[in-house]
């Protein structure tokens, strides 16, 4: 004979089973492959389809060699969407392959500051490499936006 407490037992494992199948069966292995960069352009599904909304733009960058192979940047962000919940939270420098040469990362929004400068000190960038592209890259939406592309001084 079943009982109540029985059933009740029975239906909340079913239950623990399907949550767990449908969660794990949602989820994609991941890897990370730092010399090689993940271009988005294009918005997430949930997205407004307005990219001003989504991704950052770089609008200028500054270079200065400052050793051998090393370079300092300034770089200018505009990303007027900015809000403590969504906002611009770096940039990175490729090469042109699209091999990642650095990475800078913002920690906090600038809402009240736009467009923003930041800099970046003693990037490092092999022999024959002569010029590099700066993306933005979106807390919620990833990399993606107006890039800029630079000459390297004394390259």
């Amino acid at each position: 004979m079943i009982t109540p407490a029985r059933s009740r037992t029975s239906a909340l494992t079913a239950l623990a089973l399907a949550v767990t199948f449908t969660v794990t069966g949602c989820s994609t292995a991941s890897t990370s492959n730092n010399n090689t960069s993940e271009l988005s352009t294009t918005p997430p599904a949930s997205s407004s389809p307005d990219a001003a909304t989504f991704f950052p733009d770089i609008e200028d960058v500054s270079v200065s060699p400052t050793g051998t192979n090393l370079f300092d940047f300034a770089v200018t962000v505009s990303s007027p969407y900015d809000t403590p919940e969504q906002y611009a939270d770096g940039w990175r420098v490729l090469a042109p392959d699209g091999t990642v040469l650095g990475e800078h990362t913002l920690s906090h929004d600038h809402a009240s500051e736009q467009p923003f400068t930041r800099t970046q000190a003693g990037v490092e960038i092999p022999e024959g490499i002569t010029e590099v592209t700066i993306e933005g890259r979106d807390q919620a939406n990833g990399y993606g936006g107006t890039t800029v592309t630079v000459e390297l001084p004394g390259r």
